[in-house]
């Protein structure tokens, strides 16, 4: 770790939690379409795009057919539905271990940047009071291709100067780690990817970044 210069997170799952009112707005739209979805179904979708998202959840149900259109704006109606949601956050939404371990380490000198496919990024950055936190932000606005594909990561190392030799990645899912290794980066393994043999690293408390990089 003694090379390691920035340090990019995964937003949900890792810095806070929006997996309830994903679940709520998908099911909202599933409803719609005479879907059956579940929570369980839900755990499918971390770490995926929401086009790709949408293509899991109608293959739940083959008798349901779009066409390209209709799936583009299915998709638009389940962001939609998230956004309201979101509104409701506030910065009581990030846990004190969180802000104080960011704190930290950016006083240790480490950049600190945000990697997440999600298009609402610096909308829950904003609504969270996270934004200054960070030296960069790389979102779903930023790339073409979503996770397991690395380009998130790499455009947020990209984005603080940083050759991705010298980062380390913080992800709570199977396709973020992926994304990590094909990047070259130290993946870090929290959360619910905790125990996954793609971590280089396990982080059994977000605090521990603190320990690890000191």
């Amino acid at each position: 770790m003694k090379n390691i210069k920035g340090l990019i997170f995964d937003l949900d799952g890792v810095l806070l939690s929006t997996d309830h009112f994903h679940y709520l707005a998908w099911k909202k739209l599933a409803d719609r379409l005479g879907i059956e979805f579940t929570e369980k179904d839900n755990e499918r979708l971390r770490g995926v795009s929401r086009m790709e998202s949408l293509e899991i959840i109608l293959s739940l149900d083959p008798l349901v057919k779009l066409s390209e259109d209709e799936k583009v704006a299915v998709a638009t109606e389940k962001n939609e539905h998230y956004r309201e949601y979101l509104k409701t956050m506030t910065p009581t939404d990030v846990s004190d271990e969180v802000r104080e371990t960011l704190a930290s380490l950016r006083k240790k000198g480490y950049t600190l940047a945000v990697g997440s496919s999600s298009k609402n990024t610096r909308f829950i950055l904003e609504r969270t009071a996270l934004t200054d936190c960070f030296d960069a932000i790389a979102d779903g606005n930023d790339i073409k291709n979503s996770k397991p594909d690395p380009e998130v990561f790499l455009k947020a190392a990209e984005f603080v100067g940083l050759d991705a030799s010298v980062c380390a990645v913080i992800e709570d899912a199977e396709a973020g780690l992926e994304a990590a290794n094909a990047a070259k980066m130290v993946a870090i393994a929290y959360a619910s990817a905790y125990g996954s043999k793609l971590g280089d690293v396990q982080l059994e408390k977000f605090s521990d970044l603190d320990r690890l990089f000191k």
